[in-house]
């Protein structure tokens, strides 16, 4: 979308290379008891190191009042943050919401493996989130996640291509928590999860780098 746009403006053709990371798996995959979650929980997992406003995790957060036998996972940061601590202590939400900061890529991935639905839920504010793809979707995807989003061009391309995941149609905290439980208890989770692992094949720098490399070979 961002290209057209520059070809539009410009009236050059303009090349798209996505900035999706390698598939990787740990040597060994810590348990959900290892890494301190519920093992009788689903777990709804928002991560990203730019979880700012507008981005829904305030909204999301709320929704967890209603959401049934799930913990809401946020790993991350962003100006976010200090709102959401707010909100969970205030919702008295401690036992439903989990609040992390930044941590390392490796260490991430084991939590990313362990979720059950991944959210990229972003509003359309401005042009920057409208026509955003975050690496979230990719990490998500290698890890095999379903994915709820908000109806965006871009991260609804590849959701609704592949179909693995679902969407939100506004950002009230009520319709995210009927969606999520409807999403957590329904047999399409286990489709998403299986529609994954053709994304996942698909959707990798080994394959996209090839764009890059016919970039530079055809100005040499």
């Amino acid at each position: 979308s961002i290209a057209k746009i520059f070809e539009n403006r410009y009236h050059v053709p303009f090349h798209v290379i996505r900035n999706i990371s390698d598939s990787e798996k740990p040597i060994h995959l810590k348990s959900k008891q290892e890494l301190n979650l519920p093992v009788d929980k689903k777990i709804v997992l928002l991560q990203g190191a730019g979880i700012n406003m507008d981005r829904g995790a305030e909204e999301l957060v709320e929704a967890m009042q209603f959401v049934n036998n799930a913990l809401l996972l946020i790993i991350g940061g962003g100006d976010s943050w200090p709102v959401l601590h707010q909100k969970v202590t205030e919702l008295n939400l401690n036992n439903k919401v989990k609040l992390m900061g930044k941590i390392p890529r490796d260490e991430l991935l084991h939590y990313t493996l362990c979720a059950d639905v991944g959210i990229s839920i972003d509003k359309n504010t401005n042009l920057n989130y409208y026509y955003s793809l975050p690496n979230k979707i990719f990490d998500y995807l290698h890890a095999g996640v379903p994915i709820l989003a908000s109806h965006l061009p871009e991260v609804e391309r590849i959701i609704t291509h592949y179909d693995v995941g679902d969407f939100i149609e506004n950002h009230q905290p009520n319709t995210i928590a009927r969606k999520l439980n409807e999403l957590l208890v329904s047999d399409r989770l286990q489709l998403y999860k299986a529609n994954t692992l053709a994304a996942k094949s698909e959707l990798s720098w080994a394959i996209e780098k090839q764009q890059l490399i016919k970039v530079v070979q055809s100005v040499k």
